[in-house]
């Protein structure tokens, strides 16, 4: 089970874009990186298409998960990532800072 997964919102622990927070929109496992929403923006030269305009794009790059943290759903800070499984065998993702379980 992964500590940081699709959908999550994580915050930014170093780069450029450090203390912000967004949704993670694709997680690559192999590479430890993810694209997260709004962060880690790039300009790309982008060919004219039959279905797309050319021009300059702004879009996300990928970004180490070592560099992320999964943002705790009580306040929005920081936290770690902690597991455990429940009665009915289910294993679940905890937050470390606030005991609440994270959504996903």
């Amino acid at each position: 089970m992964q500590r940081i997964r699709k959908g999550d919102t994580v915050v930014v622990l170093a780069g450029k874009d450090k203390g912000r927070s967004g949704e993670v929109l694709k997680v690559m496992p192999k590479d430890d990186k993810a694209l997260v929403r709004g962060i880690n923006m790039i300009k790309r030269h982008q060919r004219q298409t039959q279905a797309q305009e050319g021009g300059i794009i702004s879009k996300e790059a990928a970004i180490h998960l070592s560099n992320l943290a999964v943002a705790d759903p009580k306040d929005g800070k920081p936290t770690r990532v902690g597991f455990q499984v429940q009665k009915d065998g289910k294993k679940v993702r905890v937050a470390k800072r606030s005991g609440e379980l994270i959504d996903g």
